[in-house]
Order: C-alpha cells, then sequence, then structure tokens
C-alpha cells in the first residue's frame, strides 16, 4: 500500500506561482509517479509524469513552459512547480503513484490506469 499526501494548493491570481507537494509512505519502490487535475464538469486531465528508474519527465503541452515536475527521493516527495498560472489551471490536482513492476515500461506517457494509488487531491484556483 502506498499512501499518497498532496498540499499547496492554494487561490492566486493570474501570473502567480504554487508548489504543490505529494509526499508517499508506503511501499519503497515506485515505478511512476504524476499529476492530473480535474476541473469542474471536465474529464480529469494528467499533467505531468516522472518515470522513477529512468528519471524521465513529460509535462502535457499545456502546461509545458510554466510547470516542473521533480522527485526528491530522499524526501518521497513529487514536486510540481507551477509558474504563470492562468485561470485555466484551476481544478483539483492529484497525485497518483504506480507500484506495478509489470506495467512499467510501455507506453509513454502512461495512461491513468497505470497508477495504483491515488491522493486525496488539493485544490488550485486561478482568478483573473
Amino acid at each position: 500500500q502506498v499512501q499518497l499526501l498532496e498540499s499547496g494548493g492554494g487561490s492566486v491570481q493570474t501570473g502567480g506561482s504554487l508548489r504543490l507537494s505529494c509526499t508517499a509512505s508506503g511501499a519503497t519502490y515506485r515505478t511512476y509517479m504524476g499529476w492530473f487535475r480535474q476541473a469542474p464538469g471536465k474529464e480529469r486531465e494528467a499533467v505531468a509524469h516522472q518515470d522513477i528508474p529512468k528519471s524521465l519527465t513529460y509535462l502535457t503541452d499545456s502546461v509545458k513552459g510554466r510547470f516542473t515536475i521533480s522527485l526528491d527521493n530522499a524526501k518521497n516527495t513529487l514536486y510540481l512547480q507551477m509558474n504563470s498560472l492562468k485561470p485555466e489551471d484551476t481544478a483539483m490536482y492529484y497525485c497518483a503513484a504506480s507500484v506495478d513492476i509489470r506495467a512499467y515500461g510501455g507506453a509513454w506517457p502512461p495512461g491513468p490506469d497505470i497508477y495504483n494509488f491515488w491522493g486525496q487531491g488539493t485544490q488550485v484556483t486561478v482568478s483573473s
């Protein structure tokens, strides 16, 4: 079992910054960690992925140049640095992790079905 605890959400104005954190506890080996978001009335969207063994990162096009995903292995914490925030970034942000080695190494970026564990979410609201 993996427990994921997100923090760092909040309300900012357009152009502002936030840093989301996701601290993992439980399983010591994880293959992927990622950030997803879901706005009211919209489908869940993948924002960023971290391939932990290969140290690869992926950002969806709409956040490239503004967001950065990073992992501090010593702290078991995944970060999402969000700069130049826009109102369309408003959503609940979820952290996810995969520990399924059998599912590792497939399509990149991984689909949401690869992730076994999800956090409770942290709200990000960007006002214009």
